[in-house]
């Protein structure tokens, strides 16, 4: 759950931000309505260290985008395990508590980048509980970026196109790798397009938990030119089993970057899919909203105009006893 969060309470509290100032601030973020749902980020795995220390900086990502969220972890269930702490919750037991206290269903985002094999499972707990499931992560540019960023720190691929020196290890295709089965691996096919115009290579998906398909693409690459290709897994982390990254590594024999883990525009991506997700303002709110705001600038104004008023006339008197001393 989040750091946010009250002990004892049954979801994180709402902490309101503070505008940033200056001539060269960030552009103002979206306000999140009063009474909103949370945002409960749906991890497809159980809780453990590793899962656990991925997605709490993943949420700190998002509260520093928009700090208006309420935010929550919800795993899968599974035997306690070494480590996890008492405060985990499942999503099961999130959709319990917030129904218990009266609150929204909460607004639940897959961490996944595509489709996955726990989405069903998802979608029909949170229809128990009238709870909105958003699109996966992917595919999308930002999640490109966060691979091309994951080849750059492995040495496989400049950080960017525009430094035109050599890297002897660079890779000169590339398998991108997730997990889901076929239909993960062809929706990764369009983050694969992207990542392929900035890397100026060819990129091949291919799914982990299918036999032979990532060494098929690997094959396929060899076959059509390439001479160092390398893998890049469009993974988050808690999705897949360690082990397959490991494995298609070693059975292809060639070098692989790191998951994407708690790569920023990965944040960013889960705090614009809440925000999508959140239901538009009816107009009555919204004239009620801006008619409020009228009034408090009309209230500011009025007693800017009466302190103003006041020193103005404490003036003209102290100016006349002046003159008649």
């Amino acid at each position: 759950m989040s750091t946010a969060a009250i002990p004892g309470a049954p979801l994180p509290v709402r902490t309101p931000g503070s505008r940033a100032r200056g001539r060269h601030r960030r552009p103002e973020r979206p306000e999140i309505p009063a009474g909103s749902p949370a945002l409960v980020l749906a991890v497809p795995a159980t809780a453990g260290p590793e899962s656990r220390s991925v997605v709490e900086e993943l949420l700190s990502i998002v509260r520093s985008e928009q700090s208006g969220i309420q935010t929550a972890v919800g795993y899968l269930p599974g035997e306690a395990a070494q480590g996890v702490d008492s405060d985990d919750r499942t999503v099961a037991e999130l959709l319990a508590m917030a129904a218990e206290a009266g609150l929204p269903a909460p607004v639940l985002v897959p961490l996944v980048p595509g489709p996955h094999g726990f989405l069903t499972e998802l979608h029909a707990l949170a229809a128990e509980y009238g709870a909105p499931v958003t699109d996966v992560l992917g595919p999308h540019p930002l999640l490109a970026e966060a691979v091309h960023v994951r080849l750059s720190e492995a040495g496989l691929a400049r950080a960017d196109r525009a430094r035109l020196f050599a890297i002897a290890t660079a890779a000169d295709g590339v398998v991108l790798t997730t997990v889901g089965g076929e239909e993960a691996a062809a929706a990764a096919g369009i983050t694969g397009v992207l990542l392929a115009a900035r890397l100026a290579v060819p990129v091949v998906p291919a799914a982990l938990d299918v036999p032979g398909s990532v060494a098929a693409a690997v094959n396929h690459l060899k076959e059509t030119g390439s001479q160092r290709p390398a893998l890049a897994p469009l993974v988050i982390g808690p999705e897949a089993d360690s082990e397959l990254l490991a494995t298609a590594a070693e059975e292809t024999g060639c070098p692989s970057a790191a998951p994407l883990g708690a790569y920023p525009t990965v944040g960013q991506l889960i705090a614009a899919t809440y925000l999508a997700a959140l239901p538009t303002p009816s107009p009555e709110a919204l004239a009620q909203a801006e008619a409020e705001a009228a009034e408090a600038a009309e209230g500011a104004h009025a007693d800017h105009s009466g302190r103003g008023g006041h020193a103005a006339h404490a003036a003209r008197t102290a100016t006349e006893e002046s003159a008649g001393q």
